[in-house]
């Protein structure tokens, strides 16, 4: 794996462990705790995703048991067990991903990984405020304050990536999609690479955008938004 790819992704996972640390406390840690760090993380969203499961099934099996009564019971426990397979496979998935970090360890550039890492998370805490605004802004009836944490932490790098860190927007996008494939859902990257794009035409890139506004025609009431299509 690519050091910056793995640092991305040990800056998303370690984040939440390490937000309440001051930035020179951050600044001094080394790479194995910024893997624990982000095994941590894994781990606590593997043991929500596996409660979420449990309850799914259990409330479930109380819906079978009165089905006799009540044929619509039994639609409503089809859908609980759907949701308590798909918790289930995505608490599979985070611990995939947790088994795969010491071997990414071994196969990356320690030094450079560690030091991307912390330049991230640095970075993001220290402009948090300015970029959730920004986010805010980018963002079509929705509130940055409404998003599941790790969607949030996805886009807050990719901000930091593209405003601060000078890293191409095309880049930045497609690397965004790919972390939000594993961490997220697959509404979470649709979601991701329209706000992104979004952020780069109003903040990044405003003229180009505003050029491209006048050239292209009009779009009908009937046409879908592009948040969720292909980069290109």
């Amino acid at each position: 794996m690519q050091p910056r790819r793995f640092a991305r992704e040990l800056a998303l996972l370690g984040m939440s462990q390490l937000a309440n640390q001051k930035p020179s406390a951050v600044a001094t840690q080394d790479l194995e705790a910024l893997v624990t760090a982000a095994v941590r993380s894994l781990a606590g969203e593997v043991q929500d995703a596996l409660e979420v499961a449990s309850g799914e099934a259990q409330r479930s099996q109380e819906h079978l048991l009165e089905s006799e009564t009540r044929t619509s019971n039994v639609e409503e426990a089809r859908a609980m067990v759907q949701t308590a397979l798909e918790k289930t496979q995505t608490a599979i998935n985070l611990l995939g991903n947790a088994l795969q970090i010491p071997e990414m360890v071994q196969l990356s550039n320690r030094k450079e990984v560690r030091s991307y890492a912390i330049e991230l998370i640095s970075m993001t805490a220290k402009h948090r405020t300015e970029i959730d605004a920004e986010l805010n802004e980018a963002m079509v009836s929705w509130q940055v304050k409404r998003l599941p944490q790790i969607d949030l932490d996805i886009l807050r790098i990719a901000v930091v990536e593209m405003k601060y860190l000078g890293v191409p927007d095309r880049i930045v996008i497609n690397e965004a999609i790919e972390i939000a494939k594993r961490y997220s859902d697959e509404d979470g990257f649709r979601f991701i690479n329209g706000v992104l794009r979004r952020w780069v035409n109003r903040f990044l890139n405003p003229m180009a955008a505003a050029a491209k506004t006048v050239e292209s025609p009009p779009i009908s009431a009937t046409t879908p938004p592009d948040a969720d299509s292909p980069l290109l």
